[in-house]
């Protein structure tokens, strides 16, 4: 039989123990899990040339919400007659590595285009005029090729004798191309050297392993179009059209297999984009130009893949200044009239 004074104490104990637990602290809440950062996209365009795909791309825009970077090639607004306007470093007076604008008319579509675009809020920005290859040119040569761009562009209807010319035309022109792109995303050292001078505040030329915060170096931001993977064996390609263009198909037209190209691609975007999302949520960059490659692959899966995501509340598809805008807000932002 078990000791009285034993039995006691213990229940003594386990009383102490029980009125001890009902005066502790109660047990703390786990600290709440930091908010994630929206998920952000860049879409952007380099050379903006047919009429067709500035209306298709800002459509799609209005569908989804997105604002995008349309990189402009300047030889675009000189018609066949205004060519010799453009002298680039090295050439002879009217050369151009992709031609120039069809006619007079088309020259004022697309100012009409540049200009409804900025008024829904998307980013005009540079790819030189001629689309040349820059890699060797030296800083004097960039500022001659900027100094080109940047004449033409708040020119235009003048030169091409084109009216009305808007009010706000040469504000905008002024003011308005923040950032650049090279042709072939081809760059040297002379080049950002350049760039400040020019009065650009970002660059969209480089390449990475992967999806990267850019960096800001000499007051200008280096965006990179990151390599990402593709296919079944998931091989990087750079997130651009053309690089899906030479991997599916060796720079060769197949229409018959456009629907499994576009497939393919689209879901080369999303993994790229579910990566990020599920993760670090780094800023996805992937580039397009206007051209319907493998009979508009691309261009079918980024309707595809802006449809799905861009319309997400977690989502933000913007464009390079809207992004550098919120790096450094109270800047002011040009815009020009619709």
């Amino acid at each position: 039989m078990p000791h009285p004074f034993r039995v006691l104490a213990f229940s003594l104990a386990s009383l102490a123990t029980s009125v001890a637990a009902a005066f502790a602290d109660p047990p703390q809440s786990p600290e709440p899990m930091p908010a994630k950062p929206k998920q952000i996209v860049l879409i952007s365009f380099d050379s903006a040339r047919e009429i067709s795909q500035w209306e298709r791309s800002r459509a799609l825009a209005k569908r989804t919400g997105a604002h995008f970077t349309y990189f402009l090639s300047c030889v675009f607004l000189l018609s066949p007659e205004t060519r010799q306007q453009y002298i680039a470093p090295g050439k002879g007076a009217g050369k151009s590595n992709i031609g120039f604008a069809a006619s007079k008319q088309e020259v004022a579509d697309r100012l009409e285009q540049i200009r409804l675009a900025a008024a829904e809020g998307h980013d005009i920005g540079s790819h030189a005029c001629g689309h040349f290859d820059g890699k060797n040119w030296s800083k004097a040569d960039w500022l001659a090729e900027f100094s080109a761009f940047r004449r033409i562009l708040e020119n235009a209807y003048t030169i091409n004798g084109i009216s009305p010319e808007p009010a706000d035309w040469r504000d905008f022109a002024r003011h308005a191309v923040i950032g650049f792109r090279a042709p072939y995303l081809s760059t040297d050292k002379a080049l950002y050297e350049a760039l400040p001078e020019a009065g650009f505040a970002f660059d969209a030329s480089g390449v990475s392993p992967g999806p990267a915060l850019p960096p800001t170096k000499n007051g200008i931001t280096r965006f990179a179009l990151p390599q990402i993977p593709d296919g079944t064996k998931s091989k990087p390609v750079v997130a651009m059209d053309y690089n899906l263009y030479f991997r599916h198909s060796g720079g060769v037209e197949k229409p018959a297999m456009a629907d499994e190209f576009a497939d393919r691609a689209y879901r080369t975007f999303r993994a790229a984009f579910d990566a990020q999302y599920d993760g670090k949520r780094i800023p996805l960059e992937l580039g397009f130009h206007f051209t319907q490659m493998n009979n508009g692959a691309y261009w079918d899966a980024l309707e595809r893949f802006a449809g799905e995501v861009c319309v997400m509340k977690q989502v933000e598809c913007i464009s390079f200044r809207d992004y550098l805008a919120r790096q450094h807000p109270g800047e002011a932002q040009a815009a020009v009239g619709g």
